[in-house]
């Protein structure tokens, strides 16, 4: 019985341990994540980019967080493979810090986190301030779930079968290796894991060999996590966490060998205490990057060996951008239809944001050739719309069922905002950048910010979108409704503040006027064009009025009003 109470204490702490890492890194990555590719595509040497993985991963309080962002960006294109593997090394290296941090005594700062985290979460109504209240709750729930741990092993600590355990995995290093393997793999948290190993220590569950066994095995289980969730990705995401996976794994084997020679032959003393683990766990990460670093750019070439890209399969007139997902053939059930339609949405959302990506940058460092680049997509999006438009009047509602003719009426709508969205983009945005080009005039650097922050945001809400489209999921759209109105709060915020500007007589300010405000209610019009996915579901959900406007107004008779 006692054996069993155990298991369903460490299986409660464990899965709140979890909950709250993965509670503190939502609140960040929905507050903040839109900032992460301006900082993770930046050009920077790997050094920087070691530090640079080191901060995202303190924040977002995961290494595979951070590999998975990089992963994403390598096979965009938008990072190469060095700088990525250097990224991912400084995230390692973060994750381990953040051991450090959480595994001080902290257990008066809980009712202070929950107090706070609390009131934010339910009391504002702010997107950043309710985030930041999630992220102070998860940091309470995971000194919470430490506390569990604790005291879910108390009652077995001077207990026989313990002691042997412990005993097993001290002797046989290889299986205590294993071991925190396959425990940071399952629990999918290498924090969550090695905090478990250092609480076990701490309290003397086990002794100091198998913490530290334990511990480079779950640092060679973490590496796996990221290989593992970025497989059915492209090749060219997929080479950095096998690189980073090598690199680990071999220096964690040669430590683990290394380590307990000595310690059994006393080099090292007597080490003890958990305090003693973590630094073992700083100095395994911190001597790995300072290894790895310089052999970044070395691995690139071998690694494209391993893992070669395959050739695309038929070359179209415009190479990597997909051909048209719409079946000609009316014959098929109406389920096909609709998913015909959404695949060929979302190649139409891939137009857009091939559109939008760029846009910011034409108005530094673009040229006639790069606008006009940025304008054939949008000759692209058009035949998109086109094509909708004929594949949904070639199916009679009589044939393919009223539902069935609403949701494809609404895609097709939806087809519609995502070309008006298009024209946003090639018609203003471009044209904007090219009158800045002429006048030779430059934002001042606050206003810069302010778009670029907006432009970053928007690019979020427009992969949320895409994500509505595809899930009809409930949630998804009511997030995208409210980064809607955080859109219009930011350029209702922004035009506030270069308003003020001009007040205080900035030139730079004066200067881009006009195409400051014009930009902000364009970024605004774009925005408002692809949020407009989540609107059928909210609608659907009853979670949307038809109207705001009141329906019974009172007439008004000269000054005075009158019921009807």
């Amino acid at each position: 019985m006692a054996i069993l109470t155990l298991l369903i204490s460490l299986a409660g702490a464990t899965m709140l341990l979890l909950y709250a890492v993965r509670m503190v890194r939502t609140g960040i990555e929905r507050s903040y994540g839109a900032s992460f590719q301006r900082l993770l595509t930046g050009r920077r040497s790997h050094l920087q980019a070691g530090l640079m993985g080191l901060i995202l991963a303190i924040v977002l309080q995961s290494s595979a967080a951070v590999a998975l962002l990089t992963s994403g960006f390598a096979a965009s294109g938008y990072l190469a493979f060095p700088t990525g593997l250097a990224i991912v090394l400084g995230g390692d290296l973060g994750s381990a810090l953040i051991i450090q941090i959480l595994s001080f005594k902290l257990d008066w700062l809980v009712p202070v986190l929950l107090a706070a985290g609390g009131y934010l979460f339910v009391k504002t109504e702010a997107k950043k301030a309710r985030q930041l209240g999630r992220i102070l709750m998860g940091i309470a729930f995971i000194l919470i779930s430490l506390r569990f741990l604790r005291e879910a092993m108390d009652p077995i600590r001077d207990s026989a079968f313990l002691p042997a355990v412990a005993g097993y995995l001290a002797r046989d290093y290889v299986t205590a290796f294993l071991v925190g393997g396959a425990l940071a793999f399952v629990m999918h948290s290498s924090v969550a894991a090695i905090l478990m190993c250092v609480t076990l220590v701490q309290i003397g569950a086990i002794p100091f060999a198998a913490g530290l066994s334990l511990v480079l095995g779950a640092n060679f289980g973490s590496a796996f996590i990221p290989v593992w969730l970025s497989r059915g990705m492209d090749l060219k995401a997929r080479r950095i966490p096998y690189a980073n996976l090598a690199l680990r794994g071999t220096w964690a084997v040669l430590c683990l060998f290394g380590a307990n020679l000595a310690l059994r032959q006393g080099l090292l003393g007597d080490p003890q205490g958990g305090q003693m683990l973590v630094n073992a766990h700083l100095a395994f990460n911190a001597s790995l990057l300072a290894l790895a670093l310089p052999l970044c750019t070395p691995l690139a070439p071998l690694f494209e060996r391993l893992l070669p890209q395959p050739p695309a399969p038929g070359t179209a007139a415009l190479p990597g951008r997909p051909v048209s997902a719409l079946d000609a053939d009316t014959s098929g059930p109406p389920a096909q239809a609709l998913f015909s339609l959404k695949r060929e949405l979302l190649r139409m959302s891939d137009l857009v944001e091939t559109m939008f990506q760029p846009a910011l940058e034409l108005y530094r460092s673009g040229g006639k050739d790069e606008i006009k680049a940025v304008q054939s997509v949008d000759e692209e999006v058009n035949a998109c719309l086109s094509g909708i438009r004929k594949f949904v009047a070639d199916r009679p509602a009589e044939d393919i069922g009223k539902d069935t003719a609403d949701q494809m009426q609404g895609l097709m709508e939806y087809a519609i905002r995502l070309e008006t969205a298009g024209d946003v983009v090639a018609k203003r945005l471009a044209a904007l950048a090219g009158e800045k080009r002429k006048k030779g005039a430059a934002f001042s650097n606050e206003g810069w910010g302010e778009l670029v922050q907006m432009h970053e945001n928007i690019l979020a809400n427009l992969k949320l979108a895409k994500n509505v489209l595809v899930s009809d999921d409930l949630e998804s759209a009511r997030l995208l409704s409210l980064e809607k109105s955080e859109i219009k709060r930011a350029e209702s915020d922004s035009r506030k503040r270069h308003l003020r500007r001009l007040q205080h007589g900035a030139a730079d300010s004066f200067e881009t006027s006009d195409i400051h405000l014009e930009t902000l209610r364009a970024l605004r019009e774009f925005n408002s064009h692809i949020a407009a996915v989540a609107y059928p579901i909210l609608y659907r959900h009853g979670q949307l009025l038809e109207t705001r406007l009141i329906e019974d107004m009172p007439k008004r008779t000269g000054t005075a009003l009158v019921e009807n």
